[in-house]
């Protein structure tokens, strides 16, 4: 029965790729990776190269259309584009794939070389609704302080090869069970003594939260609200408190004006810092805000970055987020993209930043990656690189639809705590927001919303687990070895 199930040609395409996307947040029902994973190879096996590419297209469809969905509220033409360029990653990697002996080995190899591929092209990179994402709060998380999120996407394919062979070959399947198990025990091993950093300090942290409506869209009397919600929020936060973060793009100020011509319903740059520094003051703590606004010295530009200030109100430093959201932050091939959606486009691009992640605070070296940037596991690992102690992540997802992105950013959080052995804390103005420690447990989450605080105690860390001393560069080699060896009785042949 089940091997009839497997042999269903398109069918089997397009329910590997719902298998993959149900693993993913908001869903999150990691083990269907495995069988969606399964089923692609079987729908492989034996097939020539032209039907291993469609049927891997179909796959990539199945699997990022729905993964992605809520992009149709920020550009309909950009979820489409994602959605084909990434499917035809997978097609042209199915299509290398050998169909009979060495597919699986390459299978995994050039699985994870796809996911790496779609976390750098095109637009820098779009690296949602991933293998590792949707492995989050499964049990192969904490592999990737061993060797990052790459790692997770092998191990995961390596999974779902065994189950496809069990199901197509089960009197064939001893030895790749008994190896599977072998490799299990030495992969959990390393895991437990690999180095995941120590805790130097610990400190008390409020991440805020002001609420509101979500999908609305930066307006010059909306943002004064923003700005208000977030006072309004912490006046909650309880002192003694070391840290305070605010979300990404909460003071967002029209440009200034002198004070007889300003409107009593907008928000002002000097007014919002005078706001900001008393809170620090009067709260004793360290404070973290992000900033957006026109860049003063370039019209054309806008500025996001998250400003830090000490106790006394003084300023110790600035980041500007680096990675920037294509069609969202900035407009790739802009002359073309805006005769199709030019109300929904943003009028400047961000200027992106070009410092390491880090600013230097009285509390130790903050890591800051913006909203975004937690999706790309090389900016957190940067961060640790350059002894950041902690990790604040402070995002805006206000205008975006559904749970989709919150949740999987929630997921990228919880992979980036686990790679750095930093607790990362993730401030958002409508949700959520959310604190994870090193190990990559969420110990606290807000609502879609809600006007809230989470306040805890945090360990400041220092040390490197391996994957931050090495990065993707080892699984990358690896990958590629596994690909050519089982591509390697095919090189000279045709399939």
């Amino acid at each position: 029965m089940i091997k009839t199930l497997f042999s269903f040609g398109l069918i089997k395409s397009v329910a590997a790729g719902l298998l993959i996307a149900a693993s993913v947040p908001p869903w999150g029902f990691w083990p269907c990776a495995f069988i969606g994973i399964a089923i692609l190879d079987s729908s492989l096996a034996n097939k020539s190269a032209k039907k291993r590419f469609s049927r891997g297209f179909l796959t990539g469809l199945a699997w990022l259309l729905p993964a992605t969905f809520w992009m149709i509220d920020l550009t309909l033409p950009g979820w489409i584009a994602a959605a084909l360029i990434h499917s035809s990653f997978i097609g042209l990697g199915m299509a290398l794939v050998p169909p009979k002996k060495g597919r699986q080995l390459a299978l995994i190899g050039i699985m994870t070389l796809i996911e790496l591929a779609r976390w750098r092209f095109p637009f820098g990179g779009v690296p949602l609704a991933t293998i590792p994402i949707g492995q989050a709060s499964g049990p192969i998380a904490p592999v990737a302080k061993v060797a990052g999120p790459l790692l997770i996407v092998a191990i995961t394919t390596a999974a779902g090869c065994l189950i496809s062979s069990v199901i197509r070959s089960p009197k064939k399947a001893v030895k790749p069970i008994i190896f599977a198990l072998l490799l299990t025990i030495a992969i959990g091993t390393i895991t437990t003594v690999a180095p995941d950093g120590r805790e130097v300090e610990s400190i008390n942290v409020a991440v805020v939260q002001g609420g509101g409506p979500q999908r609305t869209r930066a307006t010059p009397t909306g943002a004064a609200i923003v700005f208000a919600n977030q006072v309004s929020a912490t006046e909650s936060v309880q002192t003694p408190v070391d840290l305070v973060v605010w979300p990404e793009n909460v003071v967002n100020p029209d440009p200034d004006l002198p004070k007889a011509d300003r409107n009593p319903s907008r928000l002002y740059a000097d007014d919002a810092r005078s706001t900001l520094e008393d809170i620090s003051q009067s709260l004793d703590t360290v404070f973290a805000a992000g900033w957006f606004h026109q860049d003063p010295e370039n019209s054309d530009s806008n500025l996001n970055y998250v400003e830090v200030l000490e106790p006394d109100g003084q300023i110790a430093g600035k980041f500007d987020k680096v990675r920037t959201v294509p069609f969202g932050e900035f407009v790739p091939l802009r002359s073309f993209v805006e005769r199709f959606a030019k109300d929904s486009l943003p009028a400047r691009d961000v200027l992106p930043g070009t410092e390491p992640a880090v600013i230097e605070t009285s509390l130790g070296k903050l890591g800051v990656v913006i909203s975004w940037e937690v999706f790309f596991e090389e900016r957190a690992r940067e961060a640790a690189d350059h002894d950041a102690k902690i990790i604040i992540n402070p995002t805006n997802g206000a205008s975006y639809w559904l749970t989709q992105v919150q949740s999987q950013q929630i997921a990228s959080s919880q992979l980036r705590a686990i790679e750095t052995g930093r607790w990362v804390l993730q401030s958002a103005p409508t949700g959520f927001s959310a604190i994870v420690d090193p190990s990559g447990k969420v110990l606290d989450r807000t609502g879609i919303s809600e006007q809230a605080v989470i306040q805890k105690t945090v360990g400041l860390r220092s040390g490197n687990t391996w994957y931050t001393q090495t990065g993707i560069w080892p699984m990358m080699l690896i990958s590629l070895l596994l690909f050519a060896w089982g591509r390697r009785p095919h090189f000279f042949s045709r399939n």
